[in-house]
C-alpha cells in the first residue's frame, strides 16, 4: 500500500498519532489528525503547530464531519478503545482503521521482529535488541515507547517492536518475521471487552493470514501450549524442551535446540536478571538471537552485559544486608507473583498496593504464603489486600499511608529483601507507574 495521494485520517494527538501524521505527508499523503480533547498546556499548542507547519490538517475539541468524510483510511491510536464513538463513527463512513504499528509495516520493507505477551514484553524488547545491536542495524520500538513509523525510513535489519494488545487488534495485515509470546494472563478485559477479545487480539500475528514466519510460545503457559496446536508459522517453544525446536534450561544452563540439535548458549549463573520469567525472557530473545544468524558467543556476551529495564524487578541498591528492588511496573497481581516466585529461602519484605484492579488474589496470596516474610500495604486497595492475605491464612501485614513511609518501616525490620511489586495500578498516588517507581529509587538512595 502506497499512502501518497491518499486522504489519511489520524485519530489522536499521541506520540504514534504524530508520528503517523509525520510519516503519512512525508510520504505524500494529504493528512487530517483529530483530537477529542481540547488543547490545554504549551506542550500540546506547540506538537500541533509543529505538524501544521509541515502541511497536516489538524482540528482538536472534536471530530468534526470534514475531517472524516472521505478518508482513504484512518490510523489510530493504542489508547483510543475500539467502542469509542470516533471509532464508531469511522467505521460508519465504512473507513478502514489501523494501527500506526501497520502503518509501519506497509509502508517499510522492514522485518518486524513482534514480542507481545501480558508480562514481560518490554525486558524482552530490550534485551533482543541489545542482542542484535551487536551484529545488525535494529532499533526497539512500538509499546516500548517510540513508534516504528517515526524511524521506518531509516536504513534497518530489523524491527524489534513491542506490540501491545491494543495495537495488533487494528493491524489487520501485519506479518511479521518473528512473533514472540512470553505469557497470557487476563489483563485488558474492559478495552477489549472480554477476555477471549484479548486473547484473540494478540493471536492475530500467530494465526492466518497473518502468521509469522517464525512463531515463539510459552511452553509452560496451559493457554498458550493448547494455542501451539494451531499455528502455521515455524514453532519454536521455550521454558520446556518440547520438540525439534525450543530453548529450555537444563542442569544450570539454557539450551537452544533447533532441529533436533542442541547447544548450550549461557549459565544460568551468568545472567545478570533473576528470576524464572526473566530465565524465559532471556530465552526468548535468545530464539530471536538465532533465528536472525547471531553466534553464541555474542549472544552470551550481550546477555551477561544487559541491564534490566527500569521499574522491571530492578536492582537499585544493596546496604547493610538489604537489597532493593523496584518492580514498579508489576502494576497486576499475575506481574507480582512472578516477582515474588524470584525469592526463595530470604527474608523478603514486600511492599504492594494501589489501585485495585479487582482480579482474583488467590495465587498472589498464595505465592506470598510460600516466599513473603512480611507485607507491607499502601494505597486503595489496604482492605481487600489485607483481607483475602488473612483469609489465605498470613497474617504478617502492616499498613502505611505512604510508599516513603512503607519503605522506612521495611528497613527497620532488617530483611534480606525490599521488593516493591505492588500487584496494582498506581493511579490512586501516582502518576503512572514510572513515578512511583522513580519515588521509591529516590527515597531509598537517599536512606542508603
Amino acid at each position: 500500500m502506497s499512502v501518497r495521494g491518499k486522504k489519511v485520517l489520524v485519530l489522536g494527538l499521541s506520540k504514534s498519532g504524530i508520528a503517523a501524521a509525520k510519516f503519512a505527508k512525508k510520504h505524500g499523503a494529504d493528512v487530517y489528525l483529530t483530537e477529542s480533547a481540547d488543547i490545554t498546556t504549551k506542550e500540546q499548542s506547540d506538537r500541533a503547530k509543529a505538524l501544521e507547519d509541515l502541511g497536516v490538517h489538524v482540528e482538536y475539541g472534536g471530530h468534526s464531519e470534514a475531517f472524516i468524510k472521505k478518508s482513504d483510511f484512518a490510523v489510530t491510536s493504542p489508547g483510543i478503545s475500539p467502542r469509542s464513538d470516533i471509532i464508531r463513527k469511522v467505521r460508519a463512513e465504512q473507513i478502514p482503521v489501523i494501527s500506526e504499528l501497520e502503518l509501519a509495516y506497509r509502508e517499510c520493507d522492514i522485518p518486524f521482529i513482534i514480542i507481545t505477551g501480558t508480562n514481560g514484553k518490554t525486558t524482552t524488547t530490550s534485551l533482543t535488541e541489545h542482542i542484535l545491536s551487536k551484529k545488525l542495524r535494529t532499533k526497539a520500538c512500538g509499546n516500548i515507547g517510540t513508534p516504528p513509523c517515526s524511524m521506518a525510513d531509516e536504513n534497518l535489519d530489523y524491527f524489534v517492536c513491542e506490540a501491545s494488545s491494543f495495537q495488533l487488534d487494528m493491524s489487520t495485515s501485519l506479518k511479521p518475521y518473528i512473533a514472540v509470546w512470553t505469557n497470557f494472563t487476563p489483563d485488558h478485559i474492559d478495552w477489549h471487552n472480554g477476555l477471549e477479545n484479548y486473547f484473540n487480539a494478540k493471536a492475530r500475528v500467530f494465526r492466518e493470514p497473518q502468521t509469522a514466519k517464525y512463531c515463539v510460545l510459552n511452553a509452560k503457559d496451559p493457554k498458550l501450549l493448547e494455542f501451539s496446536k494451531e499455528v502455521k508459522g515455524k514453532l519454536f517453544m521455550f521454558a520446556q524442551n518440547l520438540g525439534e525446536n525450543c530453548c529450555y534450561e537444563e542442569n544450570g544452563s539454557i539450551i537452544f535446540k533447533q532441529d533436533g540439535k542442541a547447544e548450550e548458549i549461557i549459565k544460568i549463573s551468568d545472567c545478570p536478571l533473576i528470576g524464572e520469567h526473566n530465565y524465559q525472557n532471556i530465552m526468548c530473545s535468545i530464539i530471536c538471537a538465532k533465528l536472525t544468524g547471531i553466534d553464541n558467543e555474542t549472544i552470551k556476551n550481550a546477555i551477561m552485559e544487559f541491564k534490566a529495564p527500569a521499574h522491571r524487578l530492578e536492582k537499585i541498591a544493596q546496604k547493610d544486608g538489604i537489597t532493593f528492588y523496584n518492580d514498579s511496573k508489576a502494576t497486576n497481581p499475575e506481574a507480582s507473583i512472578v516477582a515474588i516466585n524470584s525469592f526463595n529461602n530470604q527474608n523478603v519484605v514486600l511492599i504492594a498496593g494501589g489501585r485495585d484492579k479487582n482480579t482474583d488474589l488467590t495465587e498472589f496470596c498464595q505465592s506470598v504464603n510460600k516466599h513473603i516474610t512480611t507485607v507491607i500495604l499502601i494505597g486503595e486497595a489496604t482492605e481487600r489486600f489485607e483481607r483475602e492475605l488473612r483469609n489465605s491464612g498470613f497474617s504478617n501485614i502492616i499498613k502505611e499511608q505512604t510508599l516513603e513511609d512503607a519503605t522506612d518501616k521495611g528497613i527497620s525490620l532488617k530483611p534480606d529483601v525490599i521488593l516493591l511489586s505492588p500487584a496494582c495500578a498506581s493511579f490512586d498516588m501516582f502518576n503512572s507507574y514510572e513515578h512511583r517507581g522513580e519515588v521509591f529509587r529516590e527515597h531509598v538512595l537517599s536512606r542508603v
